[in-house]
């Protein structure tokens, strides 16, 4: 048995279980609870299109008489299906009366059959049709479950009430509606064709972005004004914002398939970490719009972003007693409204313009009046055409240090009207004329926790009564209630599924709701939803990306068409000169940068050379090809040439001989020879003793390595009867002395060994496709003169070398320098070559840092001193290599370093008002008594007898005093602090019955259901026998010089685990603490109450930032 989550209907909230109607055993019935998801079906990659509804009425007469226990209704047609009504009359066993809806002919469909539908089943009020109890879910139906609905309708008691009117003249009237709905399969789904709109591709955490670049798309006199950005045929996309904006939005506009965002990030600056990092879609809408103002300045569609999207409000602040008044005018782009505490848009519209009074200790300081009683309020001037209400979902919660979702639920109207009230929220100066009455425009939805989500949007384009959701690639059509209803959060209630027996009803969370609401002015309608066409794009940008388009089918139909052609690549003498030496090194070629032919497989091989004839001016007679053939030793090298036999064979089927079935092309070498006279000439006879050899020369004062040529040698011969030929083709005298090396493979070690040129060719194991690469023969100071004095060490260089590029640690972000290097350099040989670079005496105080290859960041930890042997060893992370290296410039050498531990220190003076930061160094075995005796030489003390005493101290509270004998190797003051101060002098000469305790300042968060907040220093205080509260304070006021007037306001509580017990002046402050151990005490403490005059941490500059992100840049 399945049981699901219906949806919550208006007409009640207690809705009860929905099950099959699976006859339930007496007793208490299994409960499966499925949760509700957006799509019915229970495939990932399916949807349901709804199609009009049927309505059919079912009158049951003589009702109370029915001696069945199950009664099924006459058979309906809805969607070209049969349906029926099943009830229980006197209950499926439950107390109340059950309903379903049921597949009346499952019995005799085909295996695996299933349909969806949304209904509503309801018992008609007789007497008071507004009473009508209706119900609705939706389900997938098939053969397992063929009916659904509800086992606890109604009660029977209500059902057999005559007074209720739902049982007249024992006449029973059910309703049932039934929409059936399309089963969507995503893989085979159309937006364009289904909806008339495309989405957008996810780069890996882009939804957030996705779902703001389809509302702003869709205010159509945006998308005009980008269009409108001033772009030439010159720029790039990925390096110009609006190139890319405008090419995003033309795709959008006219793409058949969803469309791709790379460019557009890319013209951010971003790198593929940012596409990964999910970031606040809000803080990228402000970021973005700032962007697209300064693009704009100076241009024909400046000042679009104000005229959008700008309104303005005025701060205030009015005194009560005198006549003073002090205002501000801003401006805003979008509206941060407060969801926590507020039913709705209009109640945080409220509490957006509610009057704060100041008074007491909070009184405004008015020019020259001094302190005054208050208000402090703000209204609004005017508001935009286009109005971005940005829901604060997201907060700071103090006490648990950390961002918290709030998914309370909060209702938002379709129409808006921000005059109501006799327009509360204007101000005296604003224009009343202007009918500020908005209609909704655009949904985002944040589904999930506080550490991630998906971002999707509920978009109406033309604002008719469709709605559309932009999910990432997929576009559907949505009705209302999903786009604003089901968009509300707030909890879902399931009721017990045995009524009577569970009286607690379980709820659930809803996750997925609205973060950000686009409503359009009614007045400025016409204006925002203008018409948008092809003569708005700019001519270059309609040529360049038709151009695109015809690539991108051309490439499109190529795909399609690959398996009737064959890509035929063809290597010649004149590749192997242009790459070896400059593209490559080992090997003889990049297939991918020679010359490639299209050629249909049934097409003859000799009518191909015909079209290589005319695309190298070769005559077919004269041309000779090679097959390339892979070795074990995975290097790549013509093997033989084709036989007369093969080339009359078509393209295909020599490829299928050549290759392995699956690869689609064709390597080829093409061998031409050429006479005296520069004239092609017919090919030479080959034998089996006639060996195709190629050849390299290396110069090592010039440190080149080049092509020069390839010869056929007789396996018999010997390299002494070719010498003269090979000193022809480079450039040396006929009698040169050579050495000669085969260059036999380059992975993943270097072979390459020296030929002695009195064994025959055979002997030496050579044969065609083989690499001679030779030289001078090295004089003996070669050795000295030469870095790579001959070819083996110049081919282990080549192999090896790597060019790294160094960053400053202090600057994560910009390459400093370059350096090429050896990846089998030791650990000493790369800090000596920065240290040169750097001009570092000693390369020991450098220290280096590995690249993380996911984050695009310095790992966290360094490299310590020779940890690594090699280059290799440093660039490596996990599967993955780097060229990125991190550099810092010590001031000691490194080993020295890391045998000592850095401690940062926070130094409270005891007569001053001073804190100081001190850096101790000192050896890892060291303590805290060494600690305090080095922090003693930094500071001025009080008095020279003084002594010193070591604290951690974390979010306003001393947790930790350090004994002097704790070794520091384990303190860490990454995550708290560490606070040096003198111990008072009181403290050294505690009586029996004193107390040393703890005090720390704080307050209530209103916003936080009066939560203690802690701020401010907090510090330990003696407390003595039988001593008063008042007695107490005088020495306390006088400790933290606190003015009288201010100090008045104080008050003064005992918490212990949170919660506050205020004292009275008169009560012992010594009896209320118990614990004689000042080390663990922190959860007790003497609380002082009172508002906080110390800046504010930063936590509200962005409500809705994530606690795992980094802010959103926009770079270019």
């Amino acid at each position: 048995m399945t049981m699901m989550t219906p949806p919550p209907t208006r007409d009640q909230e207690d809705d009860e279980m929905l099950v099959p109607h699976q006859e339930i055993a007496d007793g208490a019935q299994p409960m499966e609870v499925v949760a509700q998801t957006e799509a019915v079906s229970t495939a990932e990659n399916q949807q349901a299109e709804e199609i009009p509804s049927t309505s059919f009425t079912w009158t049951i007469e003589n009702f109370s008489r029915l001696n069945v226990k199950k009664h099924y209704s006459d058979i309906f047609i809805d969607g070209g299906y049969k349906w029926r009504v099943l009830i229980f009359p006197k209950g499926n066993n439950v107390d109340h009366l059950s309903m379903y809806l049921d597949v009346a002919d499952s019995a005799t469909l085909p295996y695996g059959w299933s349909r969806c539908a949304q209904f509503s089943l309801a018992v008609i009020n007789q007497i008071q049709n507004r009473l009508t109890i209706r119900k609705d879910t939706q389900h997938q139906f098939n053969a397992r479950e063929s009916d659904w609905g509800f086992t606890s309708f109604m009660p029977l008691s209500d059902l057999y009430d005559p007074s209720r009117g739902y049982l007249l003249n024992d006449t029973l009237v059910v309703e049932a509606e039934v929409a059936v709905r399309r089963v969507i399969d995503y893989w085979t789904y159309d937006s364009r064709k289904e909806t008339g709109y495309v989405g957008l591709k996810n780069q890996g955490a882009t939804c957030y972005m996705n779902s703001l670049l389809q509302t702003l798309y869709h205010i159509p006199y945006f998308r005009k004004a980008v269009y409108h950005m001033p772009t030439t045929e010159n720029d790039i996309p990925s390096g110009s914002i609006p190139l890319a904006l405008q090419s995003l939005f033309y795709k959008l506009q006219y793409s058949d398939t969803s469309v791709s965002t790379k460019e557009l990030t890319k013209s951010f600056g971003w790198d593929t970490y940012d596409s990964f990092m999910q970031h606040d879609a809000q803080e990228l809408n402000r970021v973005l719009c700032e962007k697209l103002e300064d693009k704009m300045k100076g241009t024909v569609v400046e000042g679009t972003i104000q005229q959008l999207f700008e309104g303005h409000n005025i701060n205030y602040i009015e005194c009560i007693n005198v006549d003073y008044k002090s205002s501000r005018k801003e401006s805003f782009y979008d509206l941060q409204l407060d969801v926590k505490g507020c039913r709705d848009v209009y109640a945080s519209f409220d509490k957006y313009v509610e009057v704060e009074r100041l008074e007491g200790d909070n009184k405004y300081h008015a020019e020259q009046y001094g302190l005054q009683d208050a208000r402090k309020g703000v209204l609004f001037i005017d508001f935009p055409p286009v109005l971005q209400l940005q829901l604060k979902r997201f907060e700071y919660d103090f006490m648990r240090d950390t961002m918290v979702k709030i998914n309370d639920r909060y209702e938002f109207p379709l129409q808006l009207d921000l005059d109501r009230d006799n327009g509360k929220y204007l101000s005296p100066d604003a224009d009343r004329t202007v009918r500020n009455v908005y209609t909704l425009h655009s949904v985002l939805v944040h589904s999930g926790g506080v550490h991630g989500g998906h971002y999707y949007a509920f978009i109406r384009p033309t604002l008719s009564d469709q709605w559309f959701k932009f999910d990432d690639e997929r576009v559907t059509k949505e009705d209302t209630k999903r786009a604003l209803e089901e968009q509300y959060g707030g909890e879902e209630e399931l009721p017990q599924v045995n009524p009577g027996l569970n009286n607690t009803p379980f709820k659930f969370t809803k996750y997925s709701n609205a973060y950000m609401l686009v409503y359009i002015r009614e007045c400025d309608k016409d204006k925002i939803i203008c018409n948008v066409d092809e003569k708005d794009i700019a001519e270059h940008l309609r040529v360049r990306l038709k151009k695109e388009q015809e690539e991108k089918e051309q490439k499109k139909k190529e795909k399609a068409e690959a398996h009737l052609y064959t890509i035929i690549k063809v290597a010649r003498d004149e590749d192997l000169v242009e790459q070896i030496g400059r593209v490559i090194f080992f090997d003889l070629v990049d297939h991918d940068k020679v010359r490639s032919f299209r050629i249909q497989k049934q097409i003859p091989f000799n009518t191909f050379k015909e079209e290589v004839a005319k695309e190298f001016g070769i005559p077919v007679q004269f041309q000779r090809f090679w097959l390339w053939a892979k070795r074990q030793n995975q290097t790549y090298r013509p093997n033989r040439p084709l036989s007369p036999q093969e080339e009359a064979q078509s393209v295909g089927q020599l490829r299928e001989v050549s290759n392995k079935p699956n690869n689609a092309e064709l390597k080829l070498f093409l061998e031409v020879e050429f006479g005296l006279d520069l004239r092609p000439l017919l090919p030479p006879d080959k034998t089996k003793e006639d060996i195709l050899l190629f050849f390299k020369l290396y110069e090592p004062e010039k440190q080149e390595l080049r092509y020069v040529g390839r010869l056929f040698v007789k396996a018999l011969g010997k390299p002494t009867e070719i010498l003269t030929k090979l000193n022809k083709m480079a450039g040396f005298s006929p009698s040169e002395e050579i050495e000669l090396y085969e260059e036999i493979k380059f992975e993943p070690s270097v072979m390459c060994e020296h030929i002695d040129k009195r064994l025959t060719f055979r002997s030496s194991q050579l044969e065609d496709g083989d690499i001679i690469c030779y030289q001078r023969s090295p004089l003996l100071e070669s050795a000295d003169r030469f870095w790579y004095p001959d070819v083996p060490s110049f081919l282990e260089y080549v192999h090896n070398r790597q060019v790294v590029h160094f960053r400053s640690l202090e600057k994560p972000k910009e390459d400093d320098f370059c350096l090429e290097l050896s990846k089998l350099h030791t650990y000493d040989d790369v800090v000596e070559r920065v240290a040169h670079q750097l001009g570092v005496d000693d390369p020991s105080k450098i220290r280096l840092t590995s690249h993380n290859c996911y984050s695009q960041q310095p790992k966290p930890q360094p490299i310590k001193y020779r940890g690594v042997e090699h280059l290799s060893d440093m660039l490596i992370h996990y599967n993955q290599t780097s060229d990125i290296l991190y550099y810092e410039a010590l001031d000691i050498p490194l080993p020295e370093l890391q045998g000592l531990k850095t401690l940062k220190v926070a130094f409270h003076h005891a007569t001053k008002d001073e804190v100081v930061i001190h850096s101790i160094r000192l050896p890892k075995n060291s303590t805290v008594g060494d600690v305090i005796n080095e922090l003693k030489s930094k500071v001025e003390l009080s008095h020279p007898k003084a002594e010193l005493r070591l604290l951690e101290v974390f979010y306003h509270k001393i947790y930790k005093i350090f004994p002097p004998s704790e070794k520091i190797e384990n303190i860490n003051d990454q995550y708290w602090t560490l606070r040096a101060e003198e111990i008072p002098e009181e403290e050294k000469s505690l009586g029996p019955h004193d107390r040393l305790i703890h005090v720390y300042h704080f307050m209530k968060d209103p916003n936080q259901n009066q939560m203690l907040q802690n701020f401010g220093e907090p510090f330990l205080f003696v407390i003595h026998e039988s001593e008063t509260l008042a007695e107490v304070k005088v020495r306390i006021q006088k400790k933290l010089h606190v003015p009288d007037e201010d100090f008045s306001k104080w008050k003064f509580a005992f918490i212990s685990m949170n919660r506050p017990d205020y004292l009275e002046d008169s009560d012992i402050v010594s009896t209320r603490f118990q614990k004689r151990d000042v080390y663990g005490a922190w959860e007790q403490y003497l609380g002082l109450e009172h508002s906080d005059a110390t800046p504010k941490r930063a936590y509200s500059a962005n409500q809705n930032r994530h606690a795992f992100e980094k802010p959103v840049k926009i770079y270019n």
